[in-house]
């Protein structure tokens, strides 16, 4: 008896590994589609992405591009609500808000031209407008203290006479939380003492001086407030030409910091 010869049974529809290729194929296309997005991105194009990836109709419909033997055993509806993606439903993220450039400028403008009326009426309660001048900058409030009115030439202890003054300036950091910066200035003439080899040993000299005797031990001052700098002769407010300019370039400045411009100048200290 003859054997008939069983034909090979054919499968229907694609091969189970073309399934998987495809699969792969289009994960790495979205992947690549994503890459190219997000280095280009922008909010309209970043909404529009998110968008479509809470529409999971796609995956849970249609996982596959290459038509399967049975393309409902992989689907499944979820009527409970149960497994739900975090993209089913939008996430509340809190706006950020920025004040326009303009805004905070004002503020920082009002808040200079406040502390500066303070001072100015200060000054003017205490009688003190002929002997320290001040003025407003970018820095913040400067006050301007002569050298007569503290030292004697080539000297930074501080007279008995400009001891009242600076108790007063002291009344008036105690009332203004800013950070202080006391600058020392001298003319160009050269210095070459025991004490004080060059004007920048002696205008630093006198910026630590005024600062010691502003805290004097007043717990309300604290010494983290106060930054001594000496710039010798190298920031005059005139020339260097007569008798008259000199007493004028021989100084100690005290400035009233301005919050934001102490900030940017940390900032930069802190990035150098």
């Amino acid at each position: 008896m003859k054997h008939r010869k069983r034909k090979a049974k054919v499968e229907k529809g694609s091969p189970k590994w073309m399934t998987t290729y495809a699969d792969m194929i289009t994960l790495i296309l979205v992947f690549f589609v994503l890459l190219f997005s997000m280095s280009q991105i922008s909010e309209v194009k970043f909404d529009s992405v998110a968008e479509s990836f809470k529409n999971r109709m796609i995956f849970d419909f249609m996982p596959s591009p290459v038509e399967s033997k049975n393309p409902t055993d992989r689907t499944e509806v979820r009527e409970n609500g149960d497994d739900r993606s975090d993209f089913d439903e939008p996430i509340d993220v809190p706006e950020i808000t920025s004040e326009p450039e303009e805004e905070i400028e004002k503020e920082e403008a009002q808040q200079l031209d406040e502390l500066m009326q303070e001072v100015q009426e200060f000054l003017e309660k205490n009688s003190l407008k002929d002997i320290i001048s001040a003025e407003r900058t970018n820095k913040g409030v400067v006050l301007v203290l002569q050298e007569q009115v503290l030292f004697e030439s080539g000297e930074a202890s501080i007279l008995e006479s400009g001891r009242p003054f600076l108790g007063k300036l002291r009344d008036l950091l105690i009332q203004v939380p800013n950070h202080v910066r006391v600058e020392g200035h001298t003319d160009d003439r050269p210095i070459a003492t025991a004490k004080f080899p060059s004007n920048w040993e002696l205008s630093g000299a006198r910026a630590g001086s005024v600062i010691r005797y502003l805290q004097n031990n007043d717990p309300r001052l604290e010494s983290g407030r106060f930054t001594a700098v000496g710039y010798g002769s190298t920031r005059p407010v005139v020339e260097n030409n007569s008798k008259e300019n000199w007493r004028k370039n021989r100084r100690v400045e005290i400035v009233i910091l301005e919050s934001e411009y102490e900030k940017n100048e940390q900032a930069s200290l802190s990035s150098s």
